[in-house]
């Protein structure tokens, strides 16, 4: 029963207006997550229709588009966190949303790589926004003992958004896999109006501390070493889902796969991973009454599960899925990682953190690109990716150990 996750408040309609709050969080996160692996999914025949063609190519131009939407989510980490701290988190709900599913739509529409890279950035920068405001605003509206319950359901219901985008591919062209998803985002906005602004940020529009200065990340040594521990935290993340499942026909010829291995199906078996790794993180850390010891646990799942993988000589596709779904459940500490980044920071700049820590963590992709792919050149995909593993899970690890815990951390205070 989610009511059993809400906190012990004094009134049902504010209880009604939480539950509405989670109900919409974890909508909206769907229709993100379909967006955001929308590309990752439809990549190779979009770019077969679009003229580009022979193995190197498909590498090349992946990479190009991937590097550019990741960018685009790095720009508008950091817009959207300034956004939801001057101004609101309900209005980076509504102008996230607006902005990404017109840039799906005409994603449809695209005719030549360029063109492709360019709105996937747009899109990019409206998709930053929508999981760090949802996660904000669940994490001061609800009690500060369940708000983890909050954040497991949104990211739980959200990432499906996964497997409802690898069906719909199925079923339909790339291009109208795109328009789906836009329409899906139009629809939730109009479905947004009723929600409401968390009181913690009403009462910080009465202080004189400056709210949304980015600046602040960086002024002192003590917030920065903070701030980049929390973006550590979640920097395997991306590269378990950007690198090894998106270039699973590439990994399939180095293992020698009997058959070629599936971007689309990869994807789709790493996201029910996910969603099921989110379940059982935020439960988890409810039993520990611990964020950091959770992700510890969740670290050495992902060292496990994806050195499997690497070391899987004449893979079957089968094996593969299987691999992918086990790798996904390790990668599924996505929404405990956002509430930690949320926990970490004062009112004035939570929605800044809250929301520039997941996209940055998104955006180290492509330096993590460039860097696996310099390895690559020197060795072999296995060996680089072994490598940018190892290295990876090895700073979010000496992150975890030097963060402060905050489960059922007082949130409602100014950082000066």
């Amino acid at each position: 029963n989610i009511q059993n996750f809400l906190p012990l408040m004094n009134s049902t309609p504010q209880k009604k207006n939480v539950l509405f709050i989670i109900i919409l969080a974890s909508f909206g996160y769907f229709v993100d997550i379909y967006d955001l692996v929308i590309f990752s999914i439809v990549r190779v025949k979009s770019f077969t229709e679009i003229g580009i063609s022979g193995e190197a190519e498909m590498l090349k131009n992946t990479q190009y588009v991937l590097n550019m939407q990741m960018a685009g989510l790095l720009l508008g980490g950091i817009f959207w966190g300034i956004i939801g701290d001057k101004l609101g988190r309900i209005k980076v709900l509504f102008g996230s949303i607006l902005i990404y599913s017109l840039s799906n739509i005409a994603n449809a529409f695209v005719h030549q790589i360029d063109m492709y890279a360019w709105i996937r950035l747009i899109a990019g920068i409206g998709l930053a926004g929508e999981l760090g405001a949802g996660i904000t605003l669940i994490s001061e509206t609800m009690s500060k003992e369940k708000r983890g319950y909050g954040t497991m359901i949104v990211a739980t219901t959200g990432v499906l958004g996964a497997v409802a985008a690898f069906y719909i591919s199925e079923i339909t062209t790339w291009r109208n896999a795109y328009i789906i998803g836009g329409i899906l985002g139009l629809v939730l906005l109009a479905f947004r109006m009723g929600t409401f602004e968390s009181k913690m940020f009403k009462n910080s529009q009465n202080s004189e501390i400056p709210r949304g200065d980015i600046v602040m990340l960086f002024n002192t040594k003590e917030r920065f070493l903070r701030f980049l521990k929390v973006i550590l935290v979640g920097a395997p993340i991306w590269f378990l889902v950007g690198i090894l499942i998106t270039l699973a026909p590439e990994f399939g010829k180095e293992l020698h796969a009997t058959e070629t291995l599936s971007a689309g199906k990869g994807i789709l078996y790493c996201y029910i991973g996910i969603s099921l790794g989110d379940l059982i993180a935020g439960l988890l850390a409810q039993i520990l009454k611990s964020r950091l010891k959770t992700v510890l646990i969740f670290q050495v799942l992902i060292i496990t599960f994806a050195t499997i993988y690497l070391n899987s000589e004449n893979i079957t596709p089968q094996k593969f899925n299987i691999l992918a779904f086990l790798i996904g459940i390790g990668t599924g500490y996505w929404a405990t990682f956002a509430t930690i980044a949320a926990e970490q920071f004062g009112t004035n700049i939570r929605a800044t953190v809250a929301t520039t820590a997941p996209n940055f963590v998104r955006g180290l992709l492509i330096p993590t690109t460039f860097f696996f792919n310099f390895l690559a050149g020197k060795t072999n995909l296995i060996t680089s990716a072994y490598i940018t593993l190892f290295l990876l899970c090895a700073m979010a690890l000496i992150s975890i150990f030097t963060l402060k815990e905050t489960f059922s951390k007082d949130l409602d205070y100014f950082e000066t």
